[in-house]
């Protein structure tokens, strides 16, 4: 089988015509990376090389689609195209490709996270806890932590703004803050 033809179709598609027949329509990038060309025969070793770009290409769509929803740490996308079936070279090769264009990387995910849950009320054990669900590094989590307010200053500024009472205690308590830093601000405040 010899390939006679390569037609551009719209967003970034080409149509592959065999032998004069209509035969798929790929992705340009797999075409291009497989270095499909009018006149190449699609022998086995072709043929191999065009079913692994594929899969990069979908390994690349799947991870690409995920981190539209929200940025993403390697691991979680690590996780999601195993779950798809992803073989782990291709799931490799892709994770690579989208952290040396900076799409993938966990250090901003860290601290991106940490500075959300801090700003929505959550103490360092929470946050370290959600960090560590996430499968990011303790470099990284001990960098976004530190990144962010002390917990002190954040628990004081919860309780100045719910008023120290012991509900607000709990509250913040449930929230991953530290007994003894809230045992300090709970006396301070009752002195005062």
């Amino acid at each position: 089988m010899v390939v006679t033809a390569l037609l551009e179709r719209p967003r970034g598609r080409v149509e592959v015509e065999l032998d004069g027949a209509p035969w798929r329509v790929l992705p340009v990038d797999v075409v291009v990376r497989a270095e499909l060309a009018v006149g190449r025969t699609l022998d086995r070793a072709t043929a191999r090389i065009l079913a692994q770009e594929l899969r990069r290409a979908d390994a690349l769509a799947r991870a690409t689609r995920a981190l539209a929803a929200r940025d993403r740490s390697r691991r979680a996308l690590e996780q999601r195209l195993e779950r798809a079936g992803v073989p782990d070279a291709t799931r490799d090769d892709a994770l690579g490709a989208l952290e040396r264009v900076g799409l993938v990387d966990d250090a901003r995910v860290a601290r991106t996270r940490a500075a959300t849950l801090a700003g929505r009320g959550y103490g360092d054990a929470a946050i370290r806890f959600d960090l560590e669900r996430e499968g990011l590094s303790a470099e990284a989590i001990a960098e976004a932590v530190a990144g962010i307010d002390s917990e002190p200053e954040r628990a004081r500024r919860l309780l100045d703004q719910g008023g120290c009472t012991p509900r607000t205690l709990r509250r913040l308590a449930a929230r991953g803050f530290d007994a003894a830093t809230l045992e300090d601000l709970g006396g301070f405040a009752a002195e005062a």
